[in-house]
């Protein structure tokens, strides 16, 4: 998925305003203009439009678990990685939300998509792992359409 997508879909999860978005970039001192953000969140024929680069988009998932759960006492702001995937992604929103495989494998339930629980744990483990999966675009999409569900409703 492009990173532009993602982030529009998680605002749209939480019914996050601009002013909100930008909050959660600060959490990880990082300072984004509202022209920026309104520039990210553009569609890519949009005049405007401005790409959401992997750093980007890590700097914003940090800034979300930051957000929801607290920075771990003494721990520090965590350095971005300069290449996201999907894999990635999906578990920075998994522990920003604090969910759990039942958690997630329920709210892929709510937008008609069935996955077990080992299909799930090899999309968390290290690349390199024997049973190790990359995570495709479809369980991403899903995932983020089953928190649109259980969020905000039908």
């Amino acid at each position: 998925m492009i990173n532009n997508d993602i982030l529009r879909r998680i605002r749209f999860v939480f019914d996050y305003q601009n002013a909100k978005m930008i909050k959660i970039f600060a959490k990880v001192k990082h300072e984004v203009s509202q022209e920026q953000l309104i520039d990210l969140l553009k569609k890519e024929a949009e005049e405007g439009y401005q790409p959401c680069n992997d750093k980007i988009m890590c700097l914003f998932l940090d800034g979300l678990i930051i957000e929801k759960r607290g920075l771990k006492e003494g721990a520090e702001i965590p350095e971005p990685v300069s290449q996201i995937n999907n894999n990635l992604i999906f578990k920075k929103l998994r522990v920003a939300l604090e969910m759990r495989e039942d958690d997630i494998i329920s709210t892929l339930a709510l937008a008609d998509f069935n996955m077990s629980k080992s299909e799930l744990g090899a999309l968390f483990r290290k690349p390199g792992h024997k049973h190790f999966k990359e995570c495709g675009d479809q369980v991403l999409r899903n995932f983020l359409a089953g928190l649109s569900l259980k969020h905000r409703g039908k």
